[in-house]
């Protein structure tokens, strides 16, 4: 009826605006071979016992499995990404790619500004299509149910140091098969070792 009173009045019906999405290529990344070279980003939505929303950003290295950050806040926008993205890398090398969805906090104006600042690679999967990130959704799977599940946060500073807590404990005293059975720690130190022995060999081989 609704579409019929339109034709006949002569209007137009209002059509919805399609999203937009970044204009990238969007093809299946493999599994990155060395730490520190691509990380996947996302987020995850909870509440509070008082019923308020809070969200965390969830971030992975899909080679060592570490986790660098979970962040947790009311409200996460595309500067605040920026930010802790340079928080986090201050006292690390910066990644060839960033892997992520097409949220409006990655996929707006400040995360595209900050990825050509720094010439990162913003890889976006396609629209609906979370296993081309399985990388972070097998992460916050993981994390939902160990962690955001298990408990019953009264406040937003009580969620951030419980989760924290557990970040750490992923990162430092988690084993995990898919990297020998290690800790992501120690396989980024076992990493690291084993790449600065190599540079030592190729030096004294040169010499």
């Amino acid at each position: 009826m609704e579409r019929l009173y339109y034709r006949d009045e002569g209007l137009s019906l209002r059509r919805r605006r399609r999203k937009k999405f970044a204009a990238v290529p969007r093809v299946a990344l493999p599994r990155p071979t060395e730490p520190g070279r691509c990380y996947a980003l996302d987020f995850v939505h909870d509440r509070l016992v008082t019923g308020r929303r809070y969200k965390c950003l969830t971030m992975t290295d899909p080679c060592s499995k570490e986790v660098p950050v979970i962040e947790v806040d009311v409200s996460i926008g595309g500067a605040r990404v920026c930010r802790i993205l340079d928080r986090v890398f201050l006292t690390r090398p910066l990644p060839q790619t960033l892997i992520l969805d097409n949220g409006p906090e990655f996929a707006g104006t400040a995360l595209d500004v900050w990825a050509a600042q720094y010439g990162v690679h913003l890889h976006f999967i396609q629209p609906r299509k979370p296993v081309q990130n399985a990388f972070i959704e097998s992460f916050n799977g993981k994390f939902r149910d160990e962690c955001l599940n298990a408990h019953w946060f009264l406040t937003l500073q009580e969620a951030q140091l419980v989760i924290e807590a557990w970040r750490r404990e992923y990162n430092e005293e988690r084993t995990h098969s898919a990297i020998g059975d290690v800790t992501p720690q120690e396989f980024i130190t076992n990493y690291q070792n084993g790449a600065l022995l190599t540079q030592e060999l190729t030096s004294s081989a040169l010499a």
